[in-house]
C-alpha cells in the first residue's frame, strides 16, 4: 500500500521552486510481483514529456519549454506522476538566470529521487516546430474482429507456435486501458511489440492486452507485466515492448523494456498524444 503520497489527495499547489515534492516509488515492490528477483531479464528506460515547464527568468518575465525525461529502467525507484507534475509547479514563480540552469536543477533532483541519473532535455519554444507525431509502426492488432472477454489480466490468452521456423514480428495496438493504482482513473494507450520466436497467436495477444481494461497499475508497471508474461508464456528469444500513453497533468509516460541492448525508440509522439 502507497501511503504519503500526494496522488489522490488534495494538496496546496506551491510555485516556489521545491524538489522536496518529489516523491520516489521503489521499482522492487511491483516486480517482485510479477517473479522478478534481482536482475530484470530487460533493460529499457521511461520516456517521459512534460508539457507544462515554466518559471521566470531574472527579470520576471515568464518563460517556457518543453521537458523530456529518460529514466534509466535499471534506476532504483520511479516518481509518482503527481508529484512531479508538484514539482515541476513549483518552478512557476521562481527565478532562474538561464534555460540550462533549470535543466541542471532538473537533472540533478530526478537522479537524486530515481537513485539513478535521469537524463534531461529541454525543448524551447523556437523548435516546438521540431516536434514529431508518428504512428507507432507494426502489424495492427486492433484490426482482428474477435470476441473479448477477460478485462483483468488473462495470460493464459498468449500462446506461441513452436512447431514452426521463428520469425520476426512487430504488432501494434491502440486499445491498451489500465487505471492509476490509486486514483482509479484511466490510462489510455498504445502500445508496440517486437519479437523474435516461435509465432505468437494474433487474437490471443490483442485478447491479452485488452484485458488490462479494468486493471489498476502504474504505467511503468503494467508495461513490464506485458513483457514478462509474453516472455515466460511465449518464449521468444528476443522482445521489446513500448507504450505511449496519453498525457494526464501536462504528462505523459512511454515505459520501453528490452531483452537485448539496443537504441531507445524515437520520441515522437502520437496522435492522441
Amino acid at each position: 500500500m502507497i501511503t504519503d503520497s500526494p496522488l489522490g489527495q488534495a494538496v496546496t499547489y506551491s510555485d516556489t521552486y521545491d524538489p522536496s515534492l518529489l516523491f520516489p516509488l521503489p521499482r522492487a515492490d511491483k516486480r517482485a510481483e510479477i517473479g522478478i528477483q534481482g536482475q530484470p531479464p530487460f533493460v529499457g528506460a521511461d520516456l517521459w514529456t512534460a508539457y507544462e515547464l515554466s518559471w521566470l527568468n531574472p527579470k520576471g518575465k515568464p518563460q517556457v519549454a518543453l521537458a523530456h525525461f529518460v529514466v534509466p529502467s535499471d534506476s532504483v525507484s520511479i516518481i509518482e506522476s503527481k508529484s512531479l507534475k508538484l514539482y515541476l509547479n513549483s518552478f512557476n514563480m521562481s527565478r532562474f538566470d538561464s534555460h540550462d540552469i533549470v535543466q541542471q536543477h532538473l537533472v540533478t533532483d530526478l537522479s537524486a529521487a530515481c537513485g539513478l541519473r535521469v537524463g534531461v532535455r529541454l525543448t524551447l519554444p523556437d523548435h516546438f516546430h521540431t516536434q514529431i507525431i508518428a504512428p507507432l509502426q507494426g502489424l495492427d492488432l486492433d484490426r482482428l474482429d474477435l470476441e473479448c472477454t477477460h478485462y483483468t489480466p488473462a495470460p493464459e490468452w498468449l500462446s506461441a507456435d513452436h512447431t514452426q521456423p521463428p520469425v520476426t514480428e512487430t504488432f501494434v495496438s491502440h486499445l491498451l486501458k489500465s487505471n492509476c493504482l490509486i486514483t482509479h482513473q484511466p490510462d489510455w494507450g498504445s502500445i508496440q511489440i517486437t519479437y523474435t520466436g516461435a509465432t505468437i497467436d494474433q487474437a490471443g495477444l490483442l485478447r491479452y492486452l485488452v484485458s488490462y481494461r479494468g486493471h489498476d497499475e502504474f504505467h511503468e508497471q503494467c508495461v513490464e507485466r506485458i513483457f514478462m508474461d509474453i516472455w515466460t508464456r511465449c518464449r521468444p528469444t528476443r522482445l521489446a515492448v513500448y507504450a505511449r500513453y496519453t498525457r494526464r497533468g501536462g504528462l505523459d509516460i512511454n515505459p520501453y523494456r528490452c531483452s537485448h541492448p539496443a537504441a531507445l525508440p524515437s520520441h515522437a509522439r502520437t496522435a492522441r498524444q
